[in-house]
């Protein structure tokens, strides 16, 4: 084993994440065991076979910026997996405690086809969002025990207010038989996209969202269209075609509240988490 593979390991053992650049053939082993190996395009064929990245200029400058892009690239894929993650957790609680008491079904399997059509549209321009400069600091490593952990607190936080919502629909707005199960099944539908989507910009950041870190114009829009589009829906000539019914005017400032609560509890938690696991 060569003094640089030592060396390399020894800083793996003190939780360091570690690039090492060579151009020989002695440089091999040293390439492969850092987390990137670095190499020029006119290094031995060794040493290029064995390193993640070949500069084709002679400038560190080059390197700098192709790591900050990586760990921004690698930021995004992170918020994604989390938002997916967690909202998809949160809504299995939710169609599982509904199914337990309502008398019917809470929502229409093609009402939940289009709420993940339409929140998976609004995520579509994660890959564009902007990357907090304090996470671009230092170099970030796969801790799946860390995104397990954020989305079993996180997850069930939405459930909250879905049931918050069930029980507004319920017992305020009466919709608690088969013969008004469509004002119900509206009623969630659009309190489960618009939470989806507008949670984004919670989750996107470790700092305050919209005051501190604003998401990029792209990730913004989307947002903005689909929850136009919820919000339009049930007032619309496709409206029953999918199930849907007008909703009452009261529905929206009980709908303001319950968005406005869910926003500002996942940023408690969130904050928590973060200074605990860092993944933000």
């Amino acid at each position: 084993m060569s003094d640089s593979v030592r060396v390399i390991e020894a800083l793996h053992r003190d939780g360091h994440v570690v690039g090492f650049m060579g151009d020989g053939i002695n440089d091999g082993p040293a390439l492969r065991a850092a987390d990137v190996g670095i190499s020029v395009d006119t290094a031995v064929d060794i040493a290029k076979e064995a390193a993640d990245i070949i500069l084709l200029e002679k400038s560190l400058l080059v390197l700098e910026e192709g790591v900050l892009e990586g760990r921004k690239v690698f930021g995004n894929i992170l918020k994604y997996i989390m938002m997916g993650t967690s909202s998809n957790f949160g809504n299995m609680f939710s169609v599982l405690g509904a199914s337990a008491f309502l008398p019917f079904l809470p929502m229409l399997a093609v009402q939940i086809l289009l709420n993940n059509l339409l929140y998976d549209f609004s995520q579509t321009a994660v890959a564009s969002d902007d990357v907090d400069d304090e996470y671009l600091a230092r170099p970030r490593q796969w801790d799946m025990r860390a995104i397990t952990r954020f989305v079993l607190f996180i997850g069930p936080i939405s459930s909250i207010f879905d049931y918050a919502t069930f029980a507004i629909m319920w017992f305020v707005f009466k919709a608690n038989s088969p013969e008004h199960a469509t004002l119900f099944q509206t009623g969630w539908f659009v309190e489960s996209l618009l939470s989806q989507t507008l949670i984004v910009h919670v989750i996107r950041t470790g700092r305050i969202p919209f005051f501190e870190s604003r998401a990029s114009l792209p990730l913004t829009l989307t947002g903005l269209v689909i929850c136009a589009i919820g919000a339009l829906l049930p007032y619309s000539p496709l409206a029953h075609k999918f199930g849907f019914v007008p909703l009452p005017g009261m529905y929206w400032v009980y709908l303001a509240a319950i968005l406005a609560a869910y926003m500002v509890l996942t940023q408690f938690v969130k904050t928590r988490l973060m200074r605990r696991f860092g993944l933000l």
